[in-house]
């Protein structure tokens, strides 16, 4: 048994393989089946779900609304169901989760998988999005949950302060005892990209920022960007949770360690009227 009709299994197949092929393996029909399934939605709904794209299968305004609606009735489905049913086995129930890969790393993910202590049912898939805003993946309900700054949280959403992420200054172990004058006179910058505001903000919060180099080192991913520090490429600045075991291993040291910057995050969801268990345990798990 589904609250979902077989219009909406087919788009809500459509949704997570971007494609009517990968769709139609999904739920097992052909891809004309699938098609008919989307036409016969559309037509119910009275709009188009979807555009197409060298990417696939794109959601319009319409088709995202009615997907964040589709999220709310799996999610009871997951979680009422099988007590109706008086079938204790709960069905599997897929949680996405969107954030920088600094916070994500050091905070969020171990934050979350605590709740697989209680909800054995419970996956995750967690997108990193470090060279663009998370607050599309929740506009188009690819994610239920998103960490965001606080600045782009709006009426439509639901959200929680995080504690905020503290940001310190480092570089390879072997600069721990160096002038910071000199290693900014000397040294490149390496950061996620050349619009990165962290580390400069950081500079000219105490007057430093004068003595930085103009030429850097830019990676998008930040196991790489560790990579870069500790074998002496740059100094960055990053998540003190982030460096702790590079900290702890002398792999990398602060360069600056009386001084440092505060970046506050917020938590981010859709409301929901009827909010499952394994949703407010999370929310409560992240701070």
């Amino acid at each position: 048994m589904s609250l979902l009709s077989p219009e909406l299994h087919a788009f809500v197949a459509i949704v997570k393989r971007s494609t009517v092929h990968g769709a139609a393996k999904e739920i097992g029909l052909t891809q004309t089946g699938v098609t008919q399934r989307i036409r016969v939605l559309e037509r119910k709904i009275g709009a188009t779900l979807f555009t197409r794209s060298r990417k696939g299968m794109m959601l319009t305004s319409e088709g995202r609304a009615l997907y964040i609606y589709c999220q709310k009735v799996l999610d009871i489905e997951g979680e009422t169901l099988p007590m109706i049913k008086g079938n204790t086995e709960q069905k599997n129930i897929h949680i996405q989760i969107a954030g920088s890969s600094s916070i994500m790393r050091s905070r969020i993910i171990p934050s979350s998988i605590k709740l697989l202590e209680k909800f054995k049912d419970v996956s995750f898939t967690y997108k990193i999005t470090d060279d663009e805003s998370p607050v599309r993946y929740l506009k188009s309900g690819e994610c239920q949950f998103v960490v965001m700054s606080p600045l782009d949280v709006v009426n439509e959403f639901d959200s929680k302060m995080l504690e905020p992420e503290i940001y310190t200054m480092v570089g390879p172990y072997s600069w721990r005892n160096r002038d910071i004058k000199d290693v900014l006179k000397k040294e490149k910058l390496i950061d996620f990209d050349y619009g990165e505001k962290v580390t400069l903000d950081l500079l000219r919060k105490y007057g430093l920022a004068y003595l930085a180099k103009k030429e850097g080192h830019y990676v998008n991913n930040t196991d790489a960007l560790a990579s870069l520090l500790i074998n002496g490429h740059g100094y960055s600045v990053l998540s003190k949770k982030f460096i702790e075991p590079y900290i702890k291993n002398k792999e990398l040291a602060e360069l600056m360690p009386d001084k440092h910057s505060k970046i506050e995050f917020a938590l981010a969801w859709y409301p929901r009227h009827e909010m499952p268990k394994y949703f407010q345990s999370l929310i409560k798990l992240i701070n």
